[in-house]
Parts: C-alpha cells; sequence; structure tokens
C-alpha cells in the first residue's frame, strides 16, 4: 500500500499535531522529499517527536526509509488508471464513515436543521455540486432551502441571516477560501453553522459550530479525480436521520410530494 493510501487508511486514529503531519503529506510530498526531519518538523508547526510517532504509525523504521519510498512512489506517479479497483475504492471510502462521523454531532446536527427557519448549503466547485443536492434532498422534506456556488451570492445571502437560520457549508479539503469566508459571514449574523469535511483540522471546520467529519479519500495528483463519495454519504446519513425524525408529523406531506411526481413519469 502506498505512503498516502495508507495515511487515508488510519487517518482518523491520528492526534491533532499528528493530521498536522499527515495534511502536508498528502498536500505537498514533494516538498517533504527534501526536508530534514528538522526541517519538516519546524514548517509543519510541530515537534519532531510528532513527526517520529506519525512515521512510526506508517509502519516505518526511520524518517529516511519514509523519505526513499516517498520518493519512490512520486517517481512513479504515472502508473495507468487499469491498475485501480474503483468499486473497492468507493466501498472502503463509505466503510470508513462509521469511524470519521461522530453519532452525538449528527444528532445535534439533525436538532438544529428541525429547529431552522431556513437552510442554506455554500460550496464552491465539486463541493458546489454535492451543496445542491443536499439542498434539493431537504426541500423535499418540506424545509426551506437555499443554494448557490457563487461566492458572492452567498455573502450576500449570509448577510441576512439571524440565529434562527442555519448554514451548511461542504468542502473536502476544508480550506477553500471562498467557502470559508462565506460560513464566517453566516457566523458573525448569529446563524448556526456545520462544515462537512475530511478535515476536522481544517480552516473551515475551526470557524463552525459543528463539524461532520466525511470519510477520507485515496489522494489524487489531479483534483478532478478526487471523489465526492463522502460527502455525499454524509449528506444521505443526515438527511435519512431527518426524514425518519419528521417522517410521522410529515407523512401527509410526502404522501402529496409522491402524488405530484407521478403524472411525471411514463
Amino acid at each position: 500500500m502506498k505512503i498516502k493510501d495508507k495515511i487515508l487508511n488510519i487517518y482518523a486514529r491520528f492526534s491533532p499535531a499528528e493530521r498536522k503531519v499527515a495534511d502536508y503529506i498528502l498536500e505537498k510530498p514533494d516538498d517533504v522529499i527534501h526536508y530534514s526531519i528538522t526541517e519538516f518538523a519546524k514548517i509543519v508547526g510541530v515537534s519532531e517527536t510528532t513527526v517520529h510517532r506519525v512515521i512510526k504509525k506508517l509502519d516505518f523504521e526511520g524518517y529516511q526509509i519514509f523519505k526513499i519510498t516517498l520518493a519512490r512512489e512520486l517517481s512513479g506517479i504515472e502508473e495507468t488508471i487499469e491498475k485501480h479497483d474503483f468499486i473497492d475504492e468507493q466501498i472502503e471510502i463509505l466503510k470508513r464513515l462509521k469511524e470519521t462521523l461522530d453519532k452525538k454531532s449528527l444528532e445535534k446536527a439533525v436538532n438544529w436543521i428541525l429547529s431552522a427557519r431556513r437552510l442554506l448549503f455554500f460550496g464552491v466547485g465539486l463541493s458546489g455540486i454535492v451543496s445542491e443536492y443536499a439542498s434539493l434532498k431537504f426541500a423535499f422534506l418540506g424545509f426551506h432551502t437555499f443554494f448557490s456556488n457563487d461566492p458572492h451570492v452567498q455573502v450576500i445571502e449570509a448577510v441576512n441571516l439571524t440565529n434562527e437560520d442555519l448554514v451548511i457549508s461542504i468542502s473536502h479539503t476544508g480550506n477553500i477560501r471562498d467557502t470559508v469566508k462565506s460560513t464566517q459571514v453566516a457566523k458573525d449574523m448569529g446563524a448556526k453553522t456545520i462544515a462537512i469535511t475530511t478535515n476536522k483540522n481544517s480552516e473551515l471546520a475551526k470557524i463552525a459550530h459543528l463539524t461532520l467529519q466525511s470519510p477520507p479519500v485515496r489522494y489524487e495528483v489531479y483534483e478532478f479525480l478526487r471523489e465526492n463519495i463522502g460527502e455525499i454519504a454524509v449528506v444521505d446519513v443526515l438527511f435519512k436521520e431527518t426524514f425518519r425524525r419528521i417522517y410521522q408529523e410529515r407523512k401527509k406531506h410526502f404522501e402529496n410530494l409522491r402524488d405530484v411526481f407521478k403524472p411525471k413519469k411514463f
């Protein structure tokens, strides 16, 4: 198993300090191979002992062996796409959801959804597509929802929010500047904020009132190859738990909704 895949497999077991090391390896592996352990620790902002712990958890006896292995893997980055078993990868991501999604946080998020006047979903790029999906799903349940992947529109909406509103921001890395800034504006206006992200130490997670962690996925050199199945899975769990809580009281609404869609099918 490659180093980056090893990191993703045990990411949930790392301490906050260790995740800083892991995140840097995932995001800037080409830089890591040029650093001494002292330089690496200083750049990341942790102790050398923390770096050693991460290396040990990745099954390496020492930092030099780790760097040599990482360098070899980077030199072979042009592997053919046929070597990947994509079905197994998708299944493995969903299995990790049990490790990353905290049940108490999930319950708290559902309570906030049920008490919210409006639900707003923020995200850009690929995460924007997941946000739109989430907005539509909760609209089906009868909630007043809003979605935009335009950061300017997000901010315009955010400045009109109150403590009765809830913003759910989705970002795989949690470090997309536009999403963080839009969420911060919403929070400053008094709205509750939830982050859905793989990185609990990201900038988005730091400012959100609550974080629902999606499972880490295989590192990809090209951003467009990255899967969003983890964030979609969190949305679906959140949606189904909300549906379960309100089913009896809104049963008539769901029956009406089913009847409305009947004429639209052949």
